[in-house]
């Protein structure tokens, strides 16, 4: 069994208030979870406006399979017109 961790640390350039993040980011954690069936959690800059930290959890049987679940769930999150992805980690165990 392999479990895969993606993490991205977002930049949300057009929110005003954190109401205006927090529908963001529940849409897109819940989209994210609706169509790939993972587990996605917001993990940090939970006070801060226009930065996010979201991190994603896929499991399966082979390495090869989670990496290509974890590739598609980064060009999903940056084809998001409402976010711009700063940063990308991949954790493998």
């Amino acid at each position: 069994m392999i479990v895969g961790v993606m993490a991205w640390e977002l930049v949300l350039a057009g929110c005003q208030s954190l109401k205006d993040k927090r529908r963001i980011v529940k849409s897109l954690k819940d989209r994210l979870h609706n169509r790939f069936q993972v587990a996605v959690a917001e993990t940090g800059h939970l006070d801060l406006w226009q930065r996010a930290e979201l991190t994603t959890c896929a499991v399966s049987s082979a390495r090869v399979q989670t990496e290509k679940v974890l590739q598609r769930l980064d060009d999903f999150v940056a084809a998001d017109p409402r976010v711009r992805i700063i940063s990308a980690q991949r954790s493998f165990f």
